[in-house]
């Protein structure tokens, strides 16, 4: 008989570390397959990466297989977060994604509350995103978390496809 044990972990990309080419060739696969041409950062993602102020984190599912003594563990990446500093106080999430067959499992959640951690261990006060309004599911995501829509971008994608630009405040005064 098989057992099947599966843990998600989320990982800081530290491109100087061995084997993070392979991760970041695997993510941007994933990027490919997400989003349309026009959105995906695939072409441009070693140049994002390679910028000094913003982070990736990406979430690595391991599936361990039993059989008898022997024990295998493979693993996959199933999501990943980006975020910018875009100023001292004011942070973004650039990119939220995660694979098919892991959506509404909390994985999305996991990452972009990791990714807020990053930002509010800056002191940053405010983390803006765009989300088109049709993706119900990452709208919900992001109110849940305590995002607020704050307007309308019209055109954001393309001439017919708005974006909501929703932003989160923190209050980082001492008592």
């Amino acid at each position: 008989m098989i057992g099947t044990e599966m843990a998600v972990t989320v990982v800081e990309l530290d491109a100087s570390r061995k084997g993070s080419e392979r991760v970041i060739e695997e993510i941007v696969r994933l990027e490919r397959r997400i989003f349309p041409k026009h959105e995906s950062l695939a072409k441009s993602f070693q140049d994002e990466l390679r910028k000094k102020n913003g982070g990736l984190l990406y979430a690595v599912i391991d599936e361990g297989t039993g059989r008898g003594g022997e024990k295998e563990v493979e693993s996959e990446i199933i999501g990943y977060a980006m975020y910018s500093f875009v100023t001292s106080l004011s942070a973004s999430i650039t990119k939220l994604a995660v694979k098919d067959g892991y959506r509404r499992q909390g994985h999305g959640e996991e990452l972009l509350r990791a990714a807020i951690e990053k930002c509010k261990r800056r002191k940053i006060h405010r983390i803006c995103l765009h989300v088109d309004p049709a993706r119900s599911a990452a709208v919900s995501l992001y109110q849940k978390i305590g995002f607020e829509i704050d307007a309308t971008v019209k055109s954001y994608y393309s001439s017919e496809r708005d974006a909501y630009r929703m932003y989160i405040d923190f209050d980082h005064k001492q008592f």
